[in-house]
């Protein structure tokens, strides 16, 4: 935020609550009240009362009068108070729970002296003070338990932390969202006609939840519009280091890289362009056609890294700090890691399990700008494309909380380990179910294009994978007729 801004924010956020008719369950105006207990009861009772008015914050305001809304500034001042022999910010934070990220923030207004506290609306679970949870009613702040309505409402609205709809930039002018965030990516992709008209364009983007208004007539650039289409992801503070990461090895080991290119733009923004970048980094291989024709053939399918490098985008976890996504291109494999383990239980179950994201807003955004697909389809594209290419199967793990997926080179049947056999069988097995059939010796054979008279090989393969319990029999009675996934 440019110097000064957020002072001109802070200023226009006292005006746009001074404005309020009368003082709500979130907003409340002192003089110079510094008692604490009664400052923690106010706190712990507003953060609860925010979140039952679906406000995102609740405002605590000192060197305000409460019958007229005047500024008559104020002598408060939280940094300088005690409760006992211990600083009151730190005992105010001790005794909330659990405690809300507060901030205390000091404002000239009008060259008056005003102390703004801003409260985070309670989520997850109500915010107590030494274990009692308050609430707003008027101007009084009784318990909680009190008003078994309010109560049982308060607790159907509570809901984890959501990080897209968390500020990435706030206080932003009109000309500065369009500035910030390229737009046309936005309608390009859901083939639409974008409008010409600025105030339509702001207004679409606050439909999809990319901006919402701020006070001042100024707009807040969410989270998830700044990382799908940010023109320049480091102009939004802990946006940079989640730009996608690509680096490409010298041989098979991270002992000396050949190159490295971070993304700069928004994920959507900057999609197409950095699959063509990985793209042209992959090994390929000369062919020549039926027809005659030379063509080069990419080491792996464009549909299979397209898909994991939208699912590492959309599934990692924004909260962790310092991390993002990355692909990692080696001579004999492509590796696409993401922080946070995955949701589900994909490792196993591969398809078999329910679709869910971590972050369900932008991979519905995604998906319907034509990036990705819903989890379970789009896992089923990579393993068809990886048996049609005839290439090892789709290695899935979790290496210090990273999720990561392996797509591994072409090699013979011969070279393949015990695991990795294994695990052609079992993903074969799923394609087959997800399509109504069952994995026979004949279908595995195929696939891995061995030939009829070495079906022992192929049996050997069956035997190992039913013994870690990957596959069973469809028909226990008939236990050679075909096998299904172990959770089918």
């Amino acid at each position: 935020m440019p110097p000064g801004t957020d002072q001109a924010r802070l200023v226009a956020l006292v005006d746009h609550l001074r404005a309020l008719p009368a003082e709500t369950g979130w907003a409340e105006f002192k003089e110079n009240n510094a008692d604490p207990d009664r400052i923690a009861r106010t706190v712990c009772a507003m953060a609860n009362t925010a979140c039952l008015e679906e406000q995102p914050f609740a405002y605590l305001i000192w060197g305000i009068r409460d019958s007229s809304h005047e500024v008559v500034g104020t002598t408060f001042e939280p940094t300088a108070e005690k409760k006992g022999n211990e600083p009151f910010e730190l005992w105010l934070a001790k005794n909330l729970s659990p405690s809300p990220s507060f901030h205390f923030k000091v404002i000239t207004h009008g060259g008056l002296r005003v102390v703004l506290l801003e409260i985070p609306a309670a989520s997850t679970v109500p915010v107590k003070f030494n274990g009692i949870p308050y609430l707003r009613v008027g101007s009084a702040t009784p318990k909680l338990s009190d008003f078994p309505e309010r109560e049982a409402d308060l607790v159907s609205k509570l809901r984890p932390f959501v990080w897209e709809h968390g500020a990435a930039r706030s206080f932003v002018t009109d000309q500065g969202v369009l500035a910030l965030l390229d737009h046309t990516v936005l309608f390009t992709m859901l083939k639409q006609t974008a409008p010409e008209n600025p105030a339509t364009i702001l207004e679409r983007l606050a439909e999809e939840r990319l901006i919402a208004r701020d006070v001042g007539d100024r707009w807040n650039i969410l989270n998830l519009g700044a990382v799908l289409l940010a023109r320049r992801l480091e102009q939004f503070d802990g946006l940079a280091r989640k730009a996608l990461r690509v680096v490409q090895y010298d041989g098979n080991t991270r002992v000396k890289s050949k190159r490295i290119q971070e993304g700069s733009k928004g994920y959507a923004a900057g999609f197409v362009g950095l699959l063509r970048y990985i793209d042209d980094l992959l090994p390929s291989e000369e062919r020549i056609e039926v027809s005659g024709v030379r063509v080069q053939r990419r080491a792996f399918p464009q549909i299979a890294l397209r898909e994991l490098v939208a699912n590492a985008l959309v599934h990692q976890d924004m909260t962790v700090t310092g991390s993002g996504p990355l692909v990692e291109i080696f001579d004999n494999r492509v590796e696409i890691s993401n922080p946070g383990a995955p949701v589900t239980d994909v490792l196993r179950k591969l398809f078999g399990a329910p679709p869910r994201s971590r972050n369900e807003q932008m991979a519905r955004l995604m998906r319907r700008m034509g990036l990705c697909e819903e989890l379970g389809s789009g896992l089923v594209k990579i393993v068809a494309a990886l048996e049609e290419h005839r290439l090892p199967g789709l290695e899935l793990k979790v290496v210090d909380a990273n999720f990561r997926a392996i797509l591994l080179g072409a090699r013979p049947f011969a070279e393949m380990t015990r695991i990795e056999r294994a695990r052609v069988c079992f993903q074969h097995a799923c394609l087959k179910f997800h399509g109504g059939g069952l994995l026979t010796n004949a279908s595995l054979r195929d696939r891995f294009g061995i030939e009829d008279r070495n079906a022992a090989q192929v049996s050997r393969v069956i035997r190992d994978t039913l013994d870690e319990g990957a596959i069973r029999p469809a028909d226990p009675e008939r236990p050679k007729a075909g096998y299904v996934p172990y959770w089918a």
